[in-house]
């Protein structure tokens, strides 16, 4: 005991080690692991029908064009990298499909309205908003539009950045390396003005932008990571394998991706709203057991969970803690 509770006053006298465990005990008291797997289902739901309403649409829009029409789509599909390689070899089968196109709008709206909605529940419930303080159907829904139409705009601008990157190898190594790298890093700053964005628009809480800059960096980074992982996932363990194993890598790989993304999506507001609420620091053995001296981060944690649960603006929630029972 008197290893734990030095150990204790270390982590809470020192914020290197103190926020990361604030943050990891409010992620497991959100239980954002079956946030994430929520958003999965919902991103898998509409990730290839979104993916084949975009291919439609720009065969329809580039038909004239065929040069142009592969750098874009390839740009595009990039952006995805477990699936879309899989959808620009077999891009012939659908060009002109008035079916993909229906199939395509259906599911993604769907798929998408479905993971905007996934999105704010658990961005309120991290964020501990009251559920009378969330917005009701309709208007969860007209933000959830909203939220699709800034993921377009950002997957547009990346698009852009993908093709002006493949682009720039016919002029040489040496420019194609700067431009590679001022795309990455582009790239870096758009995933990180999103997440911004994403978090002020889908919350009904003030949020403090001075205390989210170096989180949404931080979180654009690891997206990046995730992507060059999945590429090469794709490139090194999906080429030359059987039709079968292709075809279970391919949904397998394609489930931890999209897992992957939320956990990085998620982890992230978890660390801006320990910031912002001021969640820490935690005790060390408050989620193991009752004989614990609480700490304010810990207090304040605890009440926020019970404020958020309030389904009404005149129902009051007070919260009391009474001394732990037997604590030396």
């Amino acid at each position: 005991m008197r290893v734990l509770a030095r150990l204790d006053g270390y982590q809470r006298r020192h914020r290197w080690a103190g926020l990361p465990l604030a943050v990891a005990y409010k992620f497991f008291d959100d239980q954002a692991a079956y946030l994430a797997a929520l958003l999965t289902y919902y991103g898998f739901l509409s990730l290839f029908p979104l993916l084949l309403f975009l291919v439609a649409v720009l065969s329809a829009v580039l038909s004239g064009n065929p040069h142009l029409q592969h750098a874009v789509l390839n740009s595009a599909l990039s952006e995805f990298p477990v699936i879309g390689d899989q959808i620009g070899r077999n891009i012939h089968s659908f060009h002109g499909s008035s079916v993909a196109v229906v199939v395509g709008v259906v599911g993604s709206v769907y798929g998408a309205l479905g993971i905007a909605q996934a999105a704010q529940h658990a961005l309120n419930k991290i964020f501990a908003v009251p559920r009378h303080a969330r917005p009701d159907p309709l208007r969860s829904r007209l933000k959830g539009l909203k939220f699709i139409s800034l993921l377009a705009l950002g997957l547009c601008v990346t698009t852009a950045l993908s093709a002006a990157e493949s682009a720039a190898s016919v002029f040489g190594a040496r420019l194609a390396v700067g431009v590679r790298v001022t795309a990455a890093l582009l790239a870096v700053a758009l995933n990180s003005a999103l997440l911004l964005a994403s978090y002020r628009l889908l919350t009904r809480r003030r949020l403090r932008l001075r205390l989210m800059y170096g989180t949404a960096l931080g979180g654009a980074c690891a997206w990046q990571v995730l992507q060059w992982g999945g590429s090469y996932y794709v490139d090194h363990v999906l080429r030359g394998t059987t039709a079968t194993y292709g075809m279970f890598g391919i949904v397998l790989g394609l489930l931890a991706w999209i897992y992957l993304g939320a956990l990085v999506y998620l982890v992230t507001a978890e660390i801006t709203a320990v910031r912002c609420m001021r969640l820490w620091p935690r005790s060390l053995l408050s989620p193991f057991t009752d004989r614990v001296h609480l700490s304010p981060g810990d207090q304040r944690a605890y009440r926020s969970y019970a404020a958020t649960e309030s389904f009404k603006g005149f129902e009051k929630v007070t919260v009391r803690f009474d001394p732990p029972p037997h604590v030396d």
